[in-house]
């Protein structure tokens, strides 16, 4: 049975090959590495074909000036729609009522579940989450909010704890030290990546959402986002060696450039990661330059 994951992390762009500015040039990463036949993921590597993984600088502009904002790159993504240029500009972070719109007309999840192609948001959110949102303190950003359009209510603590959700951040030692959920069992990254196939079973299309590149990207904390992307590696590496490639799509993507240049607090002018791996890679891989282009690519995938 043919499905796609989806593994998003916001602000992660192709950016310069200097590793005292960029993480992705810094970090060890060993999974990444040998999908990429060890070509780093950056601008001198260009659009790459390797062995295992299609390497895709992707065009997070689309057409509009300025600099990409995570709202309506991340609503391009979920519907294939071109937000920035119905809006006239990029906007973010989290959806207005026009972009709120967009995801209404138009949300992947909705979509495929009218085309009984199951979809789930896997991410767990804490109770003060929920809380902020209800007081209207908090807006929800594009993801979760297009996740509700396709009729998932968000996961909870609960769900985590009954394996069923996934921490944003690789491993649950945020939500045990942080959040002050002692009982959350500790994972590591790589058991997360191996819990994610396993959640995937009962879907067609599973997206995960990591948000903490984005953040560590505005903060200019290059050593924390080394860290983080030697995590991310782990949780790849934990999802490869559970996973059926021979009928699943891998997709690591992002919305903006920002990470990969921990010189500057702001977001880049860079292309939007994207790594394409698994089933049907080699086929798909030329349909994919934009961020509009992710939505179309899955559908056809999986009505395949």
């Amino acid at each position: 049975m043919r499905r796609v994951i989806f593994l998003f992390l916001d602000g992660v762009g192709v950016g310069a090959d200097e590793a005292a500015i960029n993480p992705l040039a810094a970090a060890r990463m060993p999974t990444l590495a040998a999908l990429m036949d060890g070509y780093p993921p950056t601008l001198r590597t260009g659009r790459f074909a390797a062995a295992h993984a299609h390497f895709i600088p992707t065009d997070a502009h689309l057409g509009v000036a300025g600099r990409p904002q995570s709202a309506t790159g991340q609503t391009a993504i979920l519907t294939g729609i071109n937000a920035p240029a119905r809006l006239g500009e990029h906007y973010g972070p989290r959806p207005d009522q026009r972009v709120r719109a967009i995801l209404d007309e138009a949300s992947l999840f909705a979509r495929l579940n009218r085309m009984d192609l199951p979809a789930y948001f896997c991410n767990a959110y804490p109770e003060r989450y929920f809380a902020a949102v209800d007081r209207g303190k908090r807006l929800l950003s594009a993801v979760p909010y297009a996740a509700q359009v396709g009729g998932q209510n968000l996961l909870t603590v609960d769900d985590l704890r009954a394996r069923r959700a996934l921490s944003a951040t690789f491993t649950t030692e945020g939500w045990r030290t942080e959040l002050g959920y002692t009982d959350v069992p500790l994972t590591t990254a790589a058991e997360n990546g191996a819990q994610l196939w396993r959640i995937a079973q009962d879907y067609r299309f599973v997206f995960f959402e990591h948000w903490l590149t984005d953040y560590l990207g505005h903060h200019r904390n290059h050593a924390a986002a080394v860290e983080n992307f030697d995590q991310f590696d782990g949780f790849l590496a934990g999802l490869l060696a559970a996973a059926d490639l021979d009928e699943t799509m891998i997709i690591v993507g992002s919305d903006h450039g920002n990470v990969e240049d921990c010189s500057d607090r702001k977001h880049t002018d860079n292309p939007a990661l994207t790594l394409l791996l698994g089933a049907g890679r080699d086929t798909y891989a030329d349909r994919i330059h934009r961020l509009d282009d992710f939505a179309p690519v899955i559908v056809d995938f999986l009505r395949g």
